[in-house]
């Protein structure tokens, strides 16, 4: 099952739109996170005990729009993209 963390209701869309859902989670525990695919921003101590992060990169994002919801257009807009990551603690 896919986990989405995020307080942002247009990234859920934004993610719905390219076929990716799941359960949603405003914050998340360890138990949460736990050998599971990721979709949001974790702390890497969390990170790290997911199977899976996936973040949403915009590098066209303004400055003015960072911490903002936005809507799928306007991820777009901004060049939104998917980054698989897996996190290992040493």
């Amino acid at each position: 099952m896919k986990l989405i963390i995020t307080r942002h209701r247009g990234l859920v869309e934004w993610l719905s739109s390219r076929g990716i859902e799941g359960r949603v989670l405003t914050h998340a525990t360890e138990d949460d996170v736990r050998e599971q695919d990721i979709y949001g921003v974790l702390p890497l101590g969390l990170a790290s005990l997911a199977k899976t992060v996936t973040t949403v990169e915009m590098p066209g994002l303004k400055p003015e729009q960072r911490g903002k919801d936005m809507s799928p257009e306007e991820m777009d807009a901004a060049g939104a993209r998917l980054r698989i990551f897996r996190v290992t603690e040493i």
